[in-house]
């Protein structure tokens, strides 16, 4: 299977998405909706109302790619309500949600701040 670099620049897509929609649909998606250009050097993804379709819309050189996976049994984990258009995620955090993992309740560590070391 085709996996992003973990340092990819991911533009998740909140909203539940037609999956009929081809490249000229998601296209104008990011356009229009999440004001951002289809040709940055990014992926863009989407989920469908039923949480267990995603495509994924990149460019690449001279054209547009739509990558598309459907789950048989099981579904995504995305956020039913979201207040944001969309949210900006790692290479890293696609590759766990494809793995079925909920990258919305991971929290990493406190950012710590000291004065001093002693």
């Amino acid at each position: 299977m085709l996996r992003p670099r973990q340092s990819a620049q991911v533009y998740l897509y909140m909203e539940p998405v037609d999956m009929r929609k081809s490249i000229d649909g998601l296209a104008a998606l990011v356009e229009q909706e999440m004001e951002l250009s289809p040709a940055l050097e990014a992926l863009f993804v989407f989920c469908n109302r039923g949480q267990d379709k995603i495509k994924m819309l990149y460019w690449e050189r001279n054209g547009f790619v739509v990558w598309y996976k459907r789950l048989e049994k099981q579904r995504f984990r995305w956020p039913r309500e979201d207040d944001f258009t969309y949210h900006k995620r790692s290479g890293r955090d696609l590759n766990q949600l494809l793995d079925g993992l909920n990258i919305w309740c991971q929290k990493p560590h406190q950012s710590l701040q000291f004065d001093s070391v002693t």
